[in-house]
């Protein structure tokens, strides 16, 4: 698997400082990292895990705690040319947070960076959790389906405006066979023009010198000619008007036709849904902040174990005793004094207290999906109703629209049509004064005079014809210019669609292909007795969200182990030592490291509290890991810290 790492590490500058005042155990410190591995090696209570946390604080984590005895404290951290700053403040029994992190979102590097032993990454495989849904938890699928929606309703769109095209494209060989007509019968009309208007000029050279008195006979024959082409341009817009019509009606029934379809959705009915919305999604808020609380409580009391731990594991040792035993009468009692309030409670007290919290937290969580659920389900119908709603206005609007516009074309028509008659009549008049002024002598040339106005006429006729359906067919070209345009886009939608469809799909497959691929190295390298494989099967069951059902994937973790005689066994986490549990964990941790390329974002990996594994396996984890981030700081104690080999920096004093 590719980590992008090489890039990565050219971007990242070779050194950072880190200084720290009031946070853990700290009092004041300054450390200067290289990249690479760095170890801090020493005894319990030496504020290791202290120093981790004031990385954590100067990269933008909460999850950092502010010395019992000071009201503020903050870290820095100089990054190249860049200083990243945040501080700490007491106030109002809590602890808040103020400066510029390095990081805006903490999410990601608190679970899949900041690998203390509190981490619920490396917790969630001990524990049994949803390994799923804490991989999917920094993606943003209702982004994504929000996105998937707009593509599709883009796709929609030029699939309808190709389809368009493609109509207009399947016309165009009626339109050119149309136009060659046109073409063919205007070129036989100058023919039968140019002959008439010959046989015009010969008859006028008899009588050129009567030509003058006839010249009121000649503007009647202009008249005519004109008044004709006007009485024909006239039932052309009759017609036209008439069609206009035909089609607006057609489409007043299709309107109507949806009309009926389509419902106006009652007020009462958006009203119920949105206020239904408004309250799950007020539940939603209150589950939300409800978990965040439930987590915050359970980390707190899995640091108040952690720090104990490392309290009663060590201390300096005075005449009267170990300061420990001076400051913790009780720790013989397997008890732990609370530092924020004082009292004293049994450690498997807090244990049992930190089950029921992990349990109650689960509840909300799925307690949440189901309003989650139900929240889409409802505002997917109202979406319905207001989209029916919309329709049905439209429609309605349109419907007018149509009504309206049927009256101007009929209104028009009466118009047109008066306009008719009195071009009929004016045509008659005309005809009727040029009877009366044609002769004998100029019968043969009026006639004549007929013959060139009417194919006049007509050839105008057909020429503007010919105009129209050359426009119509320059139109269509120029229109179907853009399908190469579309087509492209098209294609562009289409794969945008097939990513967005199958990124959830290759974030689950890359994650469970990464845990799979790196716990099968690490397996090989260290060598636990009779423990073959583990591995994440990634399946798809049904399960209910409301009163839906939907397909959804889960991560099964599985493991292989054999007898001493070689047959091989299907065993369950429970059964994995608590070395193996461990680095079962930090393996599922560095899978989401990886998948959502965290050593993108995040330049520091941190690793604690691995004391539950060996020496010799601690270096190769350490050694493994050291691959894929940038800075890898790990907190150890001395003797686990001589295990590890090559180049690397040690700080045995903060």
């Amino acid at each position: 698997m590719e980590t992008g790492m090489d890039s990565e590490q050219r971007r990242t500058p070779e050194r950072a400082t880190l200084s720290v005042d009031n946070i853990g155990g700290i009092d004041e410190t300054e450390v200067t990292f290289q990249q690479g591995i760095t170890v801090l090696s020493g005894r319990n209570a030496t504020n290791r895990t202290s120093l981790l946390q004031g990385i954590m604080a100067a990269l933008g984590s909460d999850r950092v705690s502010l010395k019992a005895d000071a009201d503020e404290g903050g870290a820095t951290l100089s990054f190249g040319d860049e200083t990243y700053h945040r501080s700490l403040q007491r106030g109002g029994g809590t602890v808040v947070s103020d400066g510029d992190p390095y990081l805006d979102d903490p999410e990601l590097a608190d679970l899949f960076a900041f690998l203390l032993e509190s981490n619920e990454a490396r917790r969630a495989v001990a524990r049994g959790d949803d390994l799923r849904e804490l991989i999917m938890r920094p993606v943003d699928t209702d982004a994504i389906t929000a996105e998937i929606e707009q593509y599709e309703q883009r796709k929609r769109d030029i699939d309808d405006r190709l389809a368009q095209l493609d109509e207009l494209e399947n016309r165009l060989p009626d339109l050119e066979a149309k136009r060659t007509r046109v073409i063919d019968e205007i070129e036989r009309l100058q023919g039968e023009l140019e002959t008439a208007q010959a046989d015009l000029e010969d008859a006028n050279v008899d009588v050129e010198e009567r030509r003058a008195d006839q010249s009121e006979l000649e503007d009647r024959l202009d008249e005519l000619r004109e008044t004709r082409s006007e009485l024909e341009r006239t039932r052309d817009r009759v017609e036209t008007e008439r069609e206009s019509i035909e089609a607006l009606e057609t489409e007043r029934e299709e309107v109507e036709e949806r009309l009926d379809d389509l419902s106006t959705g009652g007020e009462t009915e958006v009203d119920r849904l949105e206020a239904e919305i408004d309250v799950l999604q007020d539940e939603k808020a209150e589950l939300s902040e409800e978990i965040s609380q439930l987590q915050s409580t359970i980390q707190f009391n899995e640091q108040l174990l952690e720090e104990s731990t490392e309290i009663l594991g060590g201390g300096e040792e005075t005449d009267g005793g170990s300061v420990t035993d001076q400051l913790l009468p009780d720790a013989e009692s397997d008890s732990i004094t609370c530092w924020t309030c004082g009292s004293t409670v049994a450690r498997d007290q807090i244990e049992t207290t930190i089950e029921q919290l992990q349990a109650a937290r689960q509840d909300r969580l799925e307690e949440r999906s189901d309003v989650s659920a139900e929240l889409d389900e409802k505002r997917t119908t109202l979406d319905e109703i207001n989209e029916n709603r919309t329709a049905y206005r439209r429609a309605k609007r349109r419907l007018e629209s149509i009504d309206d516009e049927i009256e101007r074309r009929r209104d028009r028509i009466d118009e047109l049509t008066a306009e008719r008659e009195s071009l009929t009549d004016e045509i008659d008049d005309l005809e009727e004064t040029i009877d009366d002024l044609e002769t004998e002598d100029y019968g043969d040339v009026l006639e004549q005079h007929r013959a060139v106005n009417e194919l006049e006429f007509e050839l105008e006729r057909k020429e503007r014809d010919r105009d129209e359906i050359e426009d119509e067919i320059a139109s269509i070209e120029d229109q179907l210019d853009e399908r190469n345009r579309l087509e492209a886009e098209q294609e562009d939608v289409r794969e945008a669609l097939t990513d967005l469809r199958t990124r959830i799909d290759r974030i689950e497959a890359d994650a469970v292909e990464a845990f799979n691929e790196h716990m099968a190295n690490l397996l090989e390298t260290l060598e636990y007795d009779n423990l073959d494989r583990i591995w994440i099967d990634r399946t798809t069951r049904e399960v209910r969200e409301g009163r839906r059902k939907v397909s959804k994937s889960t991560f099964d973790l599985k493991i292989v182990r054999s007898t001493d005689a070689g047959a091989a066994y299907e065993d369950s986490i429970d059964h994995l030592s608590e070395s193996e549990r461990e680095v079962t964990g930090l393996v599922f941790a560095l899978a989401g490291y990886l998948v959502h390329d965290v050593y993108e974002t995040v330049p520091f990996m941190l690793l604690d509290s691995l004391e539950a594994i060996d020496s010799a396996r601690i270096a190769t984890v350490v050694e493994y890991f050291e691959e894929y981030a940038p800075f890898l700081v790990v907190a150890l104690l001395e003797e686990d810290a001589q295990a590890i080999e090559g180049e690397h920096d040690v700080i045995a004093e903060i």
